[in-house]
């Protein structure tokens, strides 16, 4: 277990490496080890020791720090300032069965978004630029500093979702936003899921600014302390503005739709970010599925016909399924996503069953051959992560 404290040392490191051929596993403080496919390694680089926050510029809305940094602790730094993450990152730990915090690396190179992702956007939306090292152990510098800058080939937004395996992110530079003063929730009780993302749409099409969308079915609500299935839908902004927009959305959805205020509405949403609403059991597996809203509640009537449960998020479009961890589950949730002509990850799962299975959907052969061209430009000995989203890639 190799646990570099700063980029020339991560450099170094990965240089040997290169040159022994040696693989390394990267890995953050191990909330996400359980996802996409196990990583067979002769090394482990954890980058949870490279630590500590680089720029705050509260005027400019930018915040830059290192990628062992955790989301907790950068979190808190910019409350300090009155200012947010924007994309509002999950921290999957309980779910994971993780003793560890999600670090800030972590969350981009997974580009990990939570419920705010309906209203403004993926982790990688907001990445400003990142510091990283190649699997050559070259040092490379992407983007910049300011939200305004022109850089030839944006190398972020590659990085950002990449989990590892063409780079390994050292700092990370983020814009962020002012936190929001107050918060609320406008909520439906008892509607059948088709109903919920009818209504999700409407609020979501509404000129209220909503910033969450989401539906729970009664084994999931029954998690945050609510009867029955229930819909929620965010808002944030000034006090004044957030209560007469909740008046006004309530008035829209119905007669029947009723507001949490903010300390209710806030524990609720922190619930659906990070899962913890999710009734799994600790063997479960778990799938994350971007779909298209008006499908998603196609895809988890068809999670529950093969014994599986689950909720909706992002008005529909995000679907997060636990079922039992076997192939047949697995075929079960993959042929639903792909008949909704969606995307579905292997979030969490079982070594076993995470080697034997596809984690994301094959490519097409043209995409598939681009993938392999780009991993051997910038891990050309194929050591950074090898086969953590494809088999051999």
């Amino acid at each position: 277990m190799l646990a570099p404290a700063d980029e020339l040392e991560l450099a170094g490191i990965v240089a040997e490496a290169f040159e022994a051929r040696t693989p390394l596993c990267i890995r953050g403080s191990g909330t996400l080890e359980q996802m996409l496919r196990p990583v067979q390694a002769a090394q482990t680089v954890r980058m949870d020791a490279c630590t500590g926050i680089t720029l705050q510029a509260p005027k400019e809305l930018v915040f830059s720090a290192r990628a062992g940094t955790t989301v907790r602790d950068a979190a808190a730094a910019l409350a300090a300032d009155g200012q947010h993450i924007i994309a509002e990152p999950p921290d999957f730990s309980r779910l994971m069965g993780s003793a560890g915090s999600p670090t800030l690396g972590g969350a981009v190179a997974a580009n990990l978004s939570g419920p705010r992702r309906v209203a403004a956007g993926a982790m990688r939306d907001h990445v400003l630029g990142v510091r990283a090292v190649n699997g050559t152990g070259d040092i490379l510098v992407c983007g910049g500093r300011v939200l305004k800058n022109v850089t030839g080939l944006d190398l972020c937004k590659l990085l950002a979702g990449s989990h590892g395996t063409l780079a390994v992110l050292t700092e990370v530079t983020l814009k962020v936003l002012p936190m929001a003063e107050s918060s609320a929730s406008v909520v439906l009780h008892g509607l059948a899921p088709a109903a919920a993302v009818a209504a999700l749409s409407a609020a979501l099409g509404s000129p209220f600014g909503v910033t969450g969308a989401a539906y729970l079915p009664a084994s999931a609500a029954e998690r945050i302390g609510v009867d029955g299935p229930v819909a929620l839908v965010r808002l944030e902004d000034f006090a004044n503005s957030v209560a007469y927009r909740g008046e006004r959305l309530a008035s829209l959805l119905g007669a029947d739709a009723v507001i949490w205020e903010r300390a209710r509405s806030e524990a609720a949403w922190a619930a659906i970010r990070d899962a913890d609403v999710l009734p799994a059991a600790d063997t479960d597996a778990v799938w994350r599925v971007s779909v298209r809203p008006s499908r998603g509640p196609a895809v988890l009537a068809a999670a529950a016909a093969a014994g599986g449960d689950g909720f909706l998020d992002w008005g529909g479009g995000l679907v997060m399924i636990a079922g039992p961890p076997t192939g047949e589950m697995h075929a079960a949730v993959t042929r639903a996503v792909g008949a909704a002509g969606g995307v579905w990850t292997l979030l969490r799962g079982p070594a076993p069953l995470r080697a034997e299975v596809a984690v994301v959907p094959a490519e097409a052969s043209a995409l598939a051959g681009l993938t392999r061209r780009v991993k051997a430009a910038m891990d050309p000995g194929g050591i950074l992560n090898p086969g953590r989203i494809f088999a051999g890639v």
